[in-house]
């Protein structure tokens, strides 16, 4: 008897990545609703000027329409209008004149009680301390400025290497799921993803393998494994790579607030449950930092040459203790494209563009890896969940602005089709039960000597490219992106005087 066989294609196809999108508001052209209501009211006034005070008087007030109309609509390849650039040079010329953007801290600095307390939007914040149900104890960074409160988790990224890209893809799958899962967590209000390389000292190998010599080994053995701890450091890097999750002191809308205690006593039965869904998504094994692990980071990335110190330390099996009120930097001065803090250098960028198109899982792989002109290089993906129940109403409403922009038109552009077909597979997705995130990223490159500063600001240009994102760089705000790139769950949007939805509308 004879039985069909079934071809079985082995070839494989990698999965591509795609359909990001702005949240525009509706309006006509390239305006927001706000924009679009000036123009209008611009224009209302221009008839109404017409019919009162005469021609003159009209074609005055259409041409002030028309100017606002243009601040606003012109726009660069990051969406910065006229408006925006001009109002943040003078915020930062603000800044400069009242000396804000200078900072001393410790026993000499300018602040009464003479401790190294953090600059900037951390300057008021908290470290706590607590344990959760395994026991294990966990770091909880509290910021009253906008009531949250940060758990962070360190990771031991798997990475990519020699892992089939079935397993990649997975884990891809799992992160996706991992991120709609915070959605439904209650008070939870971002995420964010720290990844950071920085050289390696080598104290911890040459710890691990003297520790561990025979002393009846063969001399030839011996000499080897000593050339080994002299030389294997150099030129070599350390990736170390944590996720923050902040919760909001209010479980949901109009609740009251909860004390630091309470947050922590619902949190310490969470932690397992999300640190072992973090294995699944090839972050490793996932733990909760400790207060010192926290502040060991913080005080490194202020002023790196300690972490030849601390390193040191833990080779000799010395205990460091730091606690939050000595991990601030000595002397920072933020400029307008550059921030210095104690002995280093570094310079900031926001994504203001995700990549066009599809993509696949190791887009960021070359802007992620060390680089030899970057001394220590910190790439934070910052996330904010939307409730389940509110993402059915946020994508109609975006589909129902992508609409207006194609009909509000004669001959709609390209862009704006594109955004149309987005918004409506979007749209698709959340209802066959995708989940719904807002996502930026924040790259921040350190160097030890000021004269090596733009050769790293060319590499960072450089992979940024080869990752297909559109970074901008922090003009005018770059202690508050270093800030940002940093392991402590601040939400930027909850700091701004203007709120997002405005900024939006314009």
């Amino acid at each position: 008897m004879r039985a069909p066989v079934a071809a079985i294609n082995t070839e494989y196809k990698e999965p591509s990545y795609g359909n990001w999108r702005v949240p525009r508001s509706a309006g006509l052209g390239n305006l927001g609703a706000i924009g679009t209501c000036i123009v209008m009211v611009g224009l209302l006034l221009g008839i109404i000027s017409f019919a009162i005070w005469g021609l003159f008087v009209g074609l005055g007030v259409l041409a002030v329409a028309g100017a606002c109309a243009l601040l606003l609509t012109v726009k660069d390849k990051h969406g910065q209008s006229v408006v925006d650039r001009m109002g943040i040079r003078m915020a930062f010329k603000v800044s400069k004149s009242s000396g804000t953007n200078l900072y001393r801290s410790g026993p000499l600095g300018v602040t009464e009680w003479g401790i190294y307390q953090l600059p900037g939007l951390a300057a008021k914040s908290t470290l706590y301390e607590f344990t959760d149900s395994y026991k294990r104890p966990f770091a909880m960074l509290h910021v009253p400025a906008t009531s949250h409160f940060t758990v962070i988790f360190s990771t031991e990224p798997d990475g990519a290497s020699l892992v089939d890209p079935e397993q990649v893809d997975a884990w891809v799958a799992n992160w996706g799921g991992w991120l709609a899962g915070l959605a439904d967590e209650a008070g939870l209000d971002a995420a964010a993803v720290t990844v950071e390389t920085a050289p390696d000292s080598g104290y911890r190998l040459r710890n691990e393998v003297l520790m561990n010599i025979d002393p009846n080994a063969p001399k030839f053995a011996k000499d080897m494994l000593h050339e080994i701890v002299q030389t294997y450091p150099e030129g070599s890097a350390t990736v170390r790579a944590w996720v923050s999750l902040t919760f909001n002191a209010s479980l949901r809308a109009g609740s009251k607030k909860r004390a630091p205690e309470d947050v922590a006593r619902d949190l310490a039965s969470r932690i397992p449950g999300l640190s072992a869904r973090l294995q699944s998504t090839g972050a490793g094994i996932a733990r909760p930092m400790s207060a010192q692990e926290l502040c060991e980071v913080v005080r490194i990335a202020y002023d790196p040459p300690a972490a030849l110190i601390i390193d040191e330390a833990h080779a000799a099996g010395t205990p460091v203790s730091l606690t939050w009120d000595e991990v601030g930097p000595t002397a920072t001065q933020a400029n307008w494209d550059d921030y210095r803090h104690d002995s280093a250098f570094s310079a900031s960028w926001t994504m203001t563009g995700a990549p066009r198109g599809s993509v696949n899982s190791s887009v960021l792989s070359r802007l992620l890896a060390p680089h030899g002109d970057i001394d220590r290089k910190r790439i934070s993906l910052l996330y904010r969940p939307m409730d389940s129940a509110k993402a059915a109403t946020i994508v109609e409403r975006d589909q129902n602005n992508a609409n207006v922009r194609i009909t509000s038109g004669t001959r709609p552009t390209a862009r704006a089709l594109v955004d149309a077909r987005s918004a409506v597979q979007t749209a698709q997705e959340e209802a066959q039960g995708a989940g719904l995130v807002n996502f930026g990223m924040v790259v921040t490159a350190t160097v030890i000597d000021k004269e090596r500063l733009p050769d790293a600001v060319a590499a960072i240009e450089q992979t940024s490219g080869t990752a297909r994102v559109l970074l901008r760089r922090a003009y005018g705000s770059q202690d508050t992106a270093f800030a940002a790139s940093l392991p402590l769950g601040l939400v930027l949007p909850k700091h701004s005087m203007v709120p997002s939805e405005i900024k939006d509308a314009l």
